[in-house]
Formats: structure tokens, sequence, C-alpha cells
């Protein structure tokens, strides 16, 4: 792709400057993107973790365990989305079988985890579409 003489970048120098203008818009438009994906997943993963057909609400406890933190800096950030809480695999999966104190269960699956990211994943990828729209 070639430009002609005399057009926007008629000069190496303003090319230049155009993309280290973009890098910085780019940058700040790549991290909001990251924090508000990672923030309406775990909005998205409490919602479901209220009830039928995920797990039913005793304390609330587990529900507000989810978090998210965004690590890492331009060309790359990092979302991470989960929780410390013990039961969330149990939870998530079910469970059949002893534990280690010697119960027994049979604890059917109640999806929450999944399903929110099934269902935000669409608005994630919009997300950073918009954002490399702004910075070009």
């Amino acid at each position: 792709m070639s430009r002609k003489k005399g057009g926007p970048f008629s000069h190496p120098a303003a090319l230049a400057a155009a993309l280290d203008q973009g890098a910085l818009v780019l940058r700040g438009e790549s991290e909001a993107a990251v924090r508000f994906s990672a923030a309406a997943i775990v909005a998205a993963v409490r919602a479901r973790a209220s009830g039928r057909p995920g797990p039913r609400v005793i304390t609330g406890q587990y529900r507000a365990s989810w978090r998210s933190e965004v690590h890492g800096g331009a060309p790359v950030w990092v979302a991470e989305v989960g929780t410390s809480a013990p039961q969330a695999r149990r939870l998530e999966y079910g469970f059949v079988g002893t534990d280690s104190l010697g119960r027994r269960y049979a604890q059917p699956p109640f999806p929450h985890a999944g399903p929110a990211l099934e269902a935000t994943g669409s608005t994630v990828v919009r997300l950073l579409g918009v954002a490399m729209e702004r910075a070009l």
C-alpha cells in the first residue's frame, strides 16, 4: 500500500508521529476495555451464582468472593477473574465420591462461571474492537 506524494504522510516523520499518537491512544483504550470486560465477567458470574440454575445463596460470601485483577501494560493486558473460595470447583462442576474427611457426596454441578464467560464473550470482543478502532 503506497501513498501518493503530497498525501497525509508525505514525510516519514509525520507517519512516525501519527503512529506514536495511535499507540498512546491504544494503550489507554485497551486498558479501559480490559478492565471493563473483567468487571462485566465478575458481574455475570455473581448474577449466575444467585440461585438456580446456579448455586443458591446462603450467606452471600461465595458470590462476593469473585474478583478481577488486571496486570501488565501495553501492548499486553491480562485480566484474571476468579475466586479463592474452596467450594468454587465443587459448585461449578459437582462432586461424586468421598472427600478427604471420609464424607460421601453426590453433589450435582451448578454451572455459573462457564455460562457467564460464554455470555460475556461477545461483549469483550466488541469492546476490544472498539478500542482498536479509536486508536486507528
